[in-house]
């Protein structure tokens, strides 16, 4: 794989449709609960952290593909954890749950976090680790 990586761009696209459909059809009842400036700026830069390692490799800070089918590997469970993901947002669409905030923070987070493992990229770990501890946080707190 090049420096550019089609794939995880595809990913990311496919990931944030119905966060960006959602987002626009319910403007108007979004608040974020938190209340803590700290985990919210940890959040964002894990978010943008693996949102650019997910569509870029940078040289030095990736192995690539490790084992042989990898690619394959990569491609295929991403695929089920998309599909998983948009299972997701079409149960839990109108709910407003704890069970609707952990799916919806820890597949994303499987997603940079398998990524990260597949491409033996420890920047993209670290970031999936970053974002999805403080987005399962933030969520949590949204709905509690």
């Amino acid at each position: 794989m090049s420096w550019f990586n089609s794939i995880g761009l595809i990913v990311l696209v496919v990931m944030m449709i119905p966060n960006i459909i959602y987002g626009v059809k319910h403007s108007h009842s979004l608040q974020n609960r938190s209340e803590n400036p700290l985990i919210e700026a940890l959040e964002q830069i894990g978010r943008y952290g693996c949102f650019i390692l997910m569509m870029f490799n940078i040289p030095y800070t990736y192995f690539n593909f490790w084992f042989k089918g990898a690619f394959l590997t990569y491609v295929i469970i991403n695929f089920f954890l998309c599909a998983g993901y948009y299972a997701c947002w079409v149960i839990f669409w109108k709910k407003s749950n704890l069970a609707k905030a952990i799916s919806l923070s820890l597949l994303p987070t499987f997603i940079f976090l398998f990524s990260g493992i597949i491409l033996a990229s420890i920047p993209l770990i670290l970031f999936a680790i970053l974002f999805g501890s403080c987005h399962i946080f933030i969520s949590c707190k949204n709905v509690i």
